[in-house]
């Protein structure tokens, strides 16, 4: 493809971002699967481009002073902006070849102008467009995070590193490490996962031998952390009660050894599915996947207190995830948000029915925003006195030795101070 095609692919691919609610990752891979001529190369650099565009929607809103400004005109704006088009440029480079962008129109190379010149970022950019947030969102956030606001939502910003998790079922860490390397996709240990591996950049994971013989897995470092300290041993009876594609439900089975049973519940029966083909390349062979209608199912009424531990990795604004999903931090809204609060309370109210006296419940979500998280726990222990926060230096060391970051009971991971993916975890005991 030329370059000027592959910018065309990238306004197709923000367009069709732009009129769904679905994540962008899976609008891009369904947008390539038809279009199997796009080399690995081009997919990349079209790729790169889209999600260079997501993450800086409010900057280049703002220098072409309109909210909403089509993916063809935020395109141009990037090139100007960041790659130092010129209006020569635009009419130049565009244009030329077949599924060639076309040049910008006299009423786009107007408002393109004022931008000539100049670069992304701007001293007179409001604090929430400088990092990428609505005005509601930009306030609540910094309230939540305090003196740590500034540099975790400049990091939201960013670009997520690739993390890996070694499956301890078919390999230990080293031996991955090496299968990795051997088709020359270097590595280095995780800071806190005894099972992270991060990769040297953005390299093709997925088409390693080590990734489709089930050596390693495709997960953030923080997740990892979050089935570990579920605390699942072999032999015992484990749920994972919003197990959705699976992830964690991979993880608490290499934690469980494959011995004892596993239940995989959600209420997307197609998700469920979609982890029916990770189970096999992992070898796991303990995990019974349950479909169920709703967090009141009556299977979990047949369940009370049939379960050691507990999983509710729960429904959330996906705040801390930001990075690698740039365009849902314009999807949420305050109602949106108040939905959410409602179902977390719901799923964790349901899901503790589970828990066996002297089990435990886990209650994990992928957010930055106290309201899904310290305050859901501390409501849930107000409501319900069967049960007991376990402080999170005791779990970390029971798991994993040593200290966790931080000293609080419930375990709070950043980006920009622990470099995972945002994510919180309350460990809960139901009393004997």
């Amino acid at each position: 493809m030329t370059p000027a095609a592959r910018l065309q692919a990238a306004v197709e691919l923000l367009t069709a971002v732009g009129e769904t609610a679905r994540p962008a990752d899976r609008v891009i891979a369904d947008w390539f699967k038809p279009r199997r001529f796009v080399g690995a190369k081009d997919r990349r650099a079209i790729t790169l481009t889209v999600y260079a565009v997501l993450r800086a929607q409010a900057r280049l809103g703002w220098w072409l002073a309109r909210p909403q400004p089509s993916a063809r005109l935020q395109v141009f704006a990037w090139l100007a902006l960041v790659d130092g088009w010129r209006a020569d440029d635009f009419a130049g480079r565009l244009g030329q070849g077949a599924h060639a962008l076309s040049p910008p129109s006299e009423t786009e190379l107007r408002a393109l102008e004022p931008l000539i010149g100049h670069s992304l970022d701007h001293p007179r950019q409001p604090p929430a467009v400088q990092v990428e947030l609505p005005d509601w969102l930009f306030e609540r956030l910094g309230e939540d995070l305090g003196a740590a606001a500034p540099a975790e939502l400049a990091a939201l910003r960013g670009e997520a590193p690739v993390d890996l998790r070694a499956n301890v079922l078919k390999a230990d860490r080293a031996s991955a490490r090496a299968a990795l390397a051997a088709e020359g996709i270097e590595t280095t240990p995780g800071r806190w996962s005894p099972w992270a591996l991060r990769a040297d950049g953005r390299r093709p994971v997925a088409a390693t031998a080590a990734f489709r013989d089930g050596l390693v897995e495709v997960q953030d470092e923080g997740s990892q952390l979050v089935a570990l300290l579920t605390g699942a041993q072999p032999g015992q009876r484990v749920c994972d009660f919003c197990a959705g594609a699976g992830g964690k439900t991979l993880a608490l089975a290499a934690a469980m050894q494959n011995k004892g049973q596993l239940f995989a519940c959600d209420v997307l029966d197609k998700r469920l599915e979609r982890s029916a083909v990770r189970l096999r390349r992992a070898g796991v062979h303990n995990v019974t996947r349950k479909p169920i209608e709703s967090e009141r199912d009556p299977w979990v009424k047949r369940h009370k207190g049939g379960f050691d531990r507990v999983l509710v990795d729960a429904p959330c604004s996906g705040s801390g995830t930001w990075r690698r999903n740039p365009e849902a931090r314009w999807r949420l809204t305050p109602e949106g948000l108040d939905e959410l609060l409602d179902l977390q309370g719901r799923i964790l109210e349901s899901a503790a029915r589970l828990v066996r006296p002297g089990g435990r419940l886990a209650y994990a979500t992928c957010s930055l925003l106290r309201a899904e998280n310290e305050a859901q726990v501390e409501r849930f222990l107000a409501a319900d006195p069967a049960f007991r926060l376990l402080p999170m230096p005791q779990v970390w060391a029971e798991v994993l030795g040593g200290d966790p970051p931080g000293e609080a009971p419930m375990l709070r991971l950043l980006p920009a101070a622990h470099g995972t993916d945002g994510f919180f975890l309350a460990v809960l005991e139901r009393l004997a």
